[in-house]
């Protein structure tokens, strides 16, 4: 029975109640996306792209990082089963933290411990914050400009990654270029809105979000000599479990020494502050459309959110350690979304369907070797895209949890220390500036 079709004016989409957390199935609590779930057919690219920072880091195989790519896919879907209205994805601003500290440990089974001390210390941390309730009034003590600016900072950290020396960017200019340039223009141009109003074929480009962008870059680059033409490979895919399991996880190397567990806490309070600003972009992007859609009733509540990434990590800790880590948000591709969702019920039934269906759709594109293998050559590319489109929206929410030009002020020092200096630093420096401008009566100012 289709609940969805049944949903009345102002209502939240229908879902089976779990204690905190709301159970909502395709096809019957919410509308599946077409739309959106080929969109993520070739967005997996992305999902992919973690493949080469295993190998790289760890020395891994590329069948079974696979593996731990597929695992990590099926633990998305998890956000929208269980009621977080949010496509979920990487800490990618974290990703460089977390490797500068693993690959501090001599290669091999050091290596590989460090991780998963590190990720099953994230895991838990951020499930203790989520089950007490303080993941909520966390991100409501947080001062106004503190926000602003470890939003800001991690839009600008997402951009500098792919303009660094040895970027992306100096890999693919061209067909970023052009790539970055035409998906902004589909997805933020008020001239595209008004095209897609008005002729049926802009209104079906729109709705296939950045789709088509990803398409475009597997002939660009080819085309610029950036890439090579994809070798079409037809069947299945064929992640190794088995090495993965045996090599890369506890049932393999075993649990890690209690002094790694000691060492991680650094990092995981780094990351975590990291971590925390996607979920308040997160509430920021959704508070925006439930403005905009007056029909449906979103909920986004960070306590769930906490322990749903919460258990994402700390069982990819255990059955397939991951370098991107399992965060609360993938921006770009939620932007994406939510852009879509707020062109009326037609386009997008419920954000749900949405977010979902995307996630059904870079699932399925995993596991066909086709797929794969057509956007293999532009890996990099699609990284680069979806860090572009996260570092403008980044910035955009980030000026606007700004309360005064006082907090815009401390957001900036924030954001561009978070760049230079990292995360442990950019928070320390926005506590002390809050203090020093604010004093005592911080609250005061942000009410």
């Amino acid at each position: 029975m289709s609940l969805w079709k049944q949903r009345t004016f102002g209502a939240e989409a229908p879902f089976f109640a779990l204690g905190p957390f709301k159970l909502r199935l395709p096809f019957i609590h919410y509308r599946f996306e077409w739309p959106d779930y080929f969109q993520g057919l070739l967005m997996c690219a992305v999902d992919l792209a973690a493949i080469s920072l295993m190998t790289e880091l760890l020395g891994m195989p590329f069948e079974a990082a696979l593996a731990i790519v597929v695992i990590n896919g099926l633990f998305y879907l998890l956000h929208h089963l269980l009621g977080d209205p949010v496509v979920p994805g990487w800490i990618t601003p974290a990703i460089p933290l977390l490797m500068m500290y693993v690959g501090a440990f001599p290669e091999g089974e050091a290596r590989v411990h460090a991780l998963i001390a590190f990720q099953m210390m994230l895991g838990l941390f951020a499930i203790s914050l989520g089950a007490l309730g303080a993941a909520k009034r966390v991100v409501q003590l947080i001062p106004s400009a503190m926000k602003a600016g470890i939003i800001m900072g991690a839009g600008l950290a997402a951009i500098a990654v792919v303009f660094d020396d040895g970027g992306r960017f100096e890999s693919y200019p061209f067909t970023i270029s052009i790539a970055v340039g035409i998906a902004f223009y589909l997805i933020f141009s008020k001239h595209f809105t008004a095209l897609q109003s008005r002729h049926w074929l802009f209104a079906t480009i729109g709705k296939l979000g950045i789709f088509p962008i990803i398409a475009l870059a597997i002939v660009l680059a080819p085309l610029f000599s950036e890439a090579p033409w994809p070798d079409i490979e037809w069947g299945f895919t064929s992640p190794d479990f088995v090495t993965m399991f045996s090599q890369y996880t506890v049932f393999g190397v075993g649990l890690p020494p209690w002094s790694m567990y000691i060492t991680a806490i650094p990092t995981v309070l780094a990351a975590y502050i990291v971590l925390f600003g996607d979920v308040l972009q997160s509430k920021a992007i959704l508070d925006e459309a439930d403005e905009v859609r007056q029909d449906e009733k979103i909920d986004y509540d960070p306590d769930r959110a906490h322990m749903i990434f919460g258990a994402r990590n700390l069982g990819m800790s255990f059955i397939g350690p991951d370098v991107t880590m399992c965060g609360p948000l993938w921006a770009a591709m939620h932007v994406v979304i939510v852009e879509r969702f707020k062109k009326g019920r037609q386009a997008m039934d419920s954000i749900f369907g949405g977010a979902g269906s995307f996630r059904w759709g870079t699932n399925t594109g995993l596991l066909l070797l086709p797929v794969v293998s057509l956007v293999q050559p532009i890996l990099g590319i699609a990284l680069a895209l979806t860090l572009l489109i996260q570092g403008y929206v980044s910035v955009r929410i980030g000026i606007q949890e700004a309360q005064s030009e006082r907090d815009l002020g401390i957001a900036g020092v924030i954001a561009a220390i978070l760049v230079v200096k990292g995360a442990t630093w950019a928070f320390a420096a926005g506590l002390l500036l809050c203090f020093l401008i604010y004093g005592w009566r911080l609250r005061e100012q942000q009410s």
